[in-house]
């Protein structure tokens, strides 16, 4: 039988979608089949349904995720009553469940639905599905005494009803409030409690949501600049030094159109970073002319400048009215929500008290997940060399929000807040460091033209060479002031790991650096190796890479069964290519006798048991292999793109593996989330290094 949760509330506005969007993010690691059912829907598109499909890639048809309209349900109700209201509701339930193995349910939402005792239908909907429930209770506005108390009341509500509920969460308290009301509720209530307090930036409307609820022209700005949070409103009136002395971090500035002194003082201010603003809203419907339009584009480029019809007191009225809701086109606003869900909700348990039994499918989102969350349990801190690069920035902007590891960017400390605030990207809990001003430089060109003494280097020299954003990083990891590094965005293999070679060096039972991708395929994960670093390793090196790659598979959870692949499988084929893989098997086997491998092995017979079944019907590997290792750099880096490109499979590197301390490169085509994944294991190798690195 599908297992179900049912998310409800007691009350409109209590921002239950951080919930409803945590919990999702909870069934999805535990399995691939997620479906979703909304009860009841407003006339209009579901933008949160829309949201989960594309985040979570749901291959539900959003016709099946909802049971009726609001409007609908409320005549039915009037004509002939609630069962048959809710028989008609739990039928269309039943019709899409069957395809799933969890339905994550989204009760009602108390916003002018006509019906009598809501709160009751959500129950009674919930006791006919089996589902368990998540009540949530909004504590917007309200003192701590009156949130404690809506959760005791709503707890007993759905108790008395007969529902099952496993936990409670109350959601946007005061943030001063939150660790009273959750020592409260814990010792009051029989079910764990979650406080989530209330973040500003949710609620906060972009610059393009007011844009399109005033009826606005956008004059100036890119879709980075229109997507920044408006999290308060600075009102022009007042002359220049006033006015530059109001305004916030992140405000949108309010100005009548003629106002061109302001509103090129307001940039201005935005372009050094005191403080970096929204954009500016001209009322009115006057404009500045053209040639202050230039000089606003230069000042600032990308930053809106919008202008509507009203005047600023009518626009003001509507302006505070304006509240964000999460959906597809806010994706900053969901790594915050998910972050806070995150750290304020106790996931594990949470997840114990859905009983959803995990999938022995692995999916690549459920892969992903699985990684932030192992990072995020012991957070290490990971330096980013290319601090100024805007994939690397928002990288770093959702790893920030997601509380996945500490974070370091190396770079001229003002060129990244400008390209930062630029792009709307809050990096405030990153560590800027600026390699040709930072105090280490002295004591890495020390430490760096001792280690090089070797080959000539004098500290001089080592001045130079330790400006140089690769080489800085790597020393920091090396001087226990990261725990690992990962660069590569712009910069090549080579300029990204030579200094790690000639820094942090290979581990004593490691012969060569090597490299591994975990390529996520629709329902398993198998370990590519090596495809980024040898171009034609010996027998020798390609067993030590075997060694390596299943070290890093069983550090990721994928259990090792090594395929040392050729054009040949057995013993029908010879040949120097084939000999090498033969003998590195050998090697393997006779170092590491606890590991399953075999070779040489044709892709075919390592990973389809039918194929294995004709061609090494014995083997343990044939058919079932998860780490594959290829003889030579062609062969590997051209089948995992041929993989990637071909099977839709997520490639998850390169993983670099060898090295004292961990280093990983990306490729110079990775996307946001290729370096939000590699950050995440590059925390997780950091793990097992012993204690987090000190601050620098």
């Amino acid at each position: 039988m599908t297992r179900s949760v049912y998310v409800t509330g007691i009350e409109r506005g209590d921002g239950r979608q951080v919930v409803e969007l945590g919990i999702m993010e909870l069934l999805t690691r535990q399995t691939g089949r997620v479906g979703v059912y909304r009860p009841l829907l407003h006339d209009g598109p579901d933008r949160l349904f829309d949201l989960l499909k594309a985040r979570y890639r749901i291959d539900q048809d959003a016709a099946t995720a909802y049971g009726m309209e609001y409007q609908e349900a409320s005549a039915i109700l009037a004509e002939k009553g609630t069962d048959e209201l809710v028989s008609r509701l739990v039928d269309r339930y039943h019709r899409v469940a069957r395809d799933y193995e969890v339905m994550l349910v989204l009760g009602t939402d108390y916003a002018e639905t006509n019906l009598p005792d809501e709160l009751a239908l959500n129950a009674r909907l919930a006791n006919e599905l089996g589902a368990v429930v998540v009540p949530v209770v909004g504590g917007t506005k309200h003192p701590a005494e009156a949130v404690r108390a809506e959760a005791r009341n709503a707890h007993r509500a759905y108790e008395s009803l007969g529902c099952h509920v496993v936990a409670m969460v109350v959601n946007r308290v005061a943030p001063e409030d939150r660790d009273v009301i959750a020592e409260r509720l814990a010792a009051r209530l029989p079910v764990p409690c979650y406080v989530l307090p209330d973040d500003k930036s949710l609620s906060a409307p972009t610059v393009a949501q007011i844009t399109r609820a005033l009826g606005g022209e956008v004059l100036l700005g890119d879709e980075a600049g229109l997507a920044r949070d408006a999290l308060d409103f600075v009102f022009g009136g007042a002359m220049l030094p006033n006015f530059l002395n109001a305004l916030t971090p992140g405000c949108l500035v309010v100005t009548p159109g003629d106002r061109s002194d302001l509103v090129v003082g307001a940039l201005a201010a935005h372009t050094s970073g005191t403080p970096p603003i929204a954009g500016v809203l001209l009322t009115l419907n006057e404009r500045p002319t053209d040639e202050v339009l230039t000089l606003a584009s230069k000042l600032a480029p990308g930053t809106p400048v919008v202008s509507v019809a009203g005047n600023s007191f009518p626009t003001a009225a509507e302006l505070f009215s304006l509240q964000s809701r999460l959906n597809s086109a806010t994706p900053r606003k969901l790594e915050t929500a998910l972050g806070l869900f995150e750290r304020h909700v106790d996931t594990a348990e949470l997840r114990g008290l859905l009983s959803v039994a995990r999938s022995e499918r692995v999916t690549p989102m459920m892969f992903e997940h699985e990684l932030l969350e192992r990072a995020r349990a012991e957070r290490r801190r990971v330096v980013l060399p290319e601090g100024t690069e805007e994939r690397v920035l928002r990288a770093a902007d959702v790893v920030l929000r997601r509380g996945v590891c500490d974070l370091t960017l190396l770079g001229e400390e003002q060129a990244i807040l400008k390209k930062a605030g630029d792009l709307g990207l809050d990096i405030s809990g990153a560590q800027l460091i600026d390699p040709a001003t930072s105090p280490l430089r002295e004591r890495f060109s020390e430490y760096y033209a001792q280690a090089r003494a070797h080959k000539g280097m004098t500290v001089e020299l080592a001045a130079d060479v330790v400006t140089d954003v690769n080489y800085f990083g790597t020393l920091m990891v090396q001087q226990g002031l990261a725990d690992g590094m990962v660069s590569g965005s712009v910069h090549s293999t080579a300029a990204t790991i030579r200094p790690a070679f000639e820094i942090i060096k290979t581990k004593p039972e490691a012969s060569i650096v090597s490299s591994v991708f975990f390529m996520c395929l629709a329902d398993k994960v198998l370990v590519y190796g090596d495809c980024a670093v040898n171009p034609d390793p010996n027998a020798e090196q390609l067993a030590d890479i075997a060694v390596q790659s299943a070290a890093t598979a069983a550090a990721f959870g994928v259990e090792p069964r090594i395929a040392m692949l050729s054009y040949s499988t057995g013993t029908s084929g010879s040949g120097a290519d084939v000999d090498k893989v033969r003998k590195a098997t050998e090697i393997v086997r006779a170092q590491r006798p606890d590991l399953a491998v075999e070779g040489p092995i044709q892709y075919d017979a390592a990973v389809e048991p039918s194929v294995a079944a004709t061609k090494l019907p014995d083997s343990e590997v044939a058919g079932r292999a998860s780490v594959l290792i290829f003889p030579d750099l062609n062969t590997g880096n051209n089948t995992y793109k041929a993989v990637q490109r071909s099977a839709g499979a997520v490639a998850v590197g390169p993983v670099l593996q060898g090295l004292r301390k961990p280093v990983n490169d990306l490729s110079r085509g990775a996307l946001v989330q290729d370096i939000v994944t590699t950050v995440a294991i590059t925390a997780i190798q950091a793990q097992s290094q012993g204690a987090p690195a000190a601050t620098a």
